[in-house]
């Protein structure tokens, strides 16, 4: 199972950053788009490494147009030779519009649209296709030599797409090369929803399991001593109490019988008690969204649990040192 890190935002430590991770022996690292942009930093670290995997995860679809994304995804693609993987992710109705500015609507239609579309100008760049991709949502039909790329040894980059929602995995299974499974997800959802609305997608584009990867990076709870552990149990609670308020994840917690909370969580974030929403996440719920012990255990459960369902992983929201990393990586090249 390949085994993905995290990669700073600081443009002055990313490239030094990645180059030591991938010494270490990760396979893939991973940009976020919170607040800052999650493309640069990979610039950097494409020319700082040789054969890790550079992965947005994610960026935001909805706040840009396919040509844009299709722009930057081929050029990340070229000066990594070939290692980029472009994640993306829909974000919500309310940042699409009120923090982007952009329009909101059918959001896993949207998406399926988007990456066609950025295929369609991929391909009119890589094989030389007239562009002529007109739909719903998107329409590309001007692209002239002054705009076409000439780099284009290393072609198109894959594509894996974020998704918790029956209607988004199905999509990320049709047209996509892999899925970013939220990190609020637990076993049975995993069995009973992702991978039933995977195979639906396989289904419609002929395609098969071993041609997709799964990328999971499980909720982990760790620690040097107790007290460095109780204070990340507290943090994983209040993060899956976040989660869990999303009327949208309400079907991550039916998975486990924990559907109830959904609403009380969601009204107590309306009034601002977050510290007060973890309480809430006893250890039963916990458990089910989280491994937890030294970084050698973490490793152990995560085969246990999800060997048979993914392909990448991570231990998400842990703070461990360099030490303690390294033990993690070997713990799960030997599990």
């Amino acid at each position: 199972m390949k085994v993905d890190a995290g990669l700073t935002w600081d443009l002055a430590k990313a490239g030094a950053e990645a180059r030591a991770l991938e010494e270490m022996g990760y396979s893939g690292l991973k940009s976020i788009e919170t607040a800052h942009d999650p493309f640069l930093p990979l610039v950097s670290a494409a020319s700082t490494t040789e054969s890790i995997d550079l992965i947005t995860g994610i960026a935001v679809a909805f706040a840009r147009s396919p040509m844009t994304v299709a722009n930057v995804g081929h050029d990340l693609n070229a000066a990594s030779k070939g290692r980029f993987i472009l994640g993306l992710g829909s974000q919500i109705k309310p940042h699409i519009e009120k923090r982007y500015s952009m329009p909101w609507s059918s959001p896993a239609a949207r998406m399926r649209e988007f990456v066609l579309a950025m295929r369609a100008v991929w391909a009119s760049w890589h094989h030389g296709e007239p562009l002529e991709f007109i739909g719903k949502f998107y329409r590309h039909t001007l692209m002239t030599p002054f705009f076409t790329p000439t780099n284009t040894e290393y072609g198109a980059p894959k594509v894996y797409l974020a998704a918790v929602g029956p209607l988004m995995t199905e999509v990320a299974g049709e047209v996509c090369d892999g899925i970013l499974v939220h990190g609020f997800t637990n076993e049975n959802y995993l069995r009973n929803v992702t991978l039933p609305a995977l195979e639906r997608g396989f289904a419609k584009a002929g395609k098969k399991r071993e041609d997709f990867e799964i990328c999971y990076p499980v909720f982990s709870i760790t620690g040097r001593d107790e007290t460095e552990v109780k204070a990340a149990e507290k943090k994983m609670r209040q993060q899956v109490a976040f989660y869990g308020s999303t009327p949208a994840y309400k079907g991550v917690l039916d998975a486990i019988d924990a559907g109830e909370l959904q609403p009380e969580l969601n009204t107590m974030s309306k009034q601002g008690r977050w510290e007060e929403m973890g309480d809430l996440i006893d250890d039963s719920v916990l458990d089910k969204f989280a491994v937890r012990g030294t970084p050698q255990e973490l490793a152990t459960q995560i085969h246990a649990r999800y060997g048979d369902l993914i392909d990448r992983t991570a231990a998400a929201y842990t703070d461990m040192d360099e030490d303690d990393k390294l033990a993690f990586l070997n713990a799960m090249r030997a599990a």
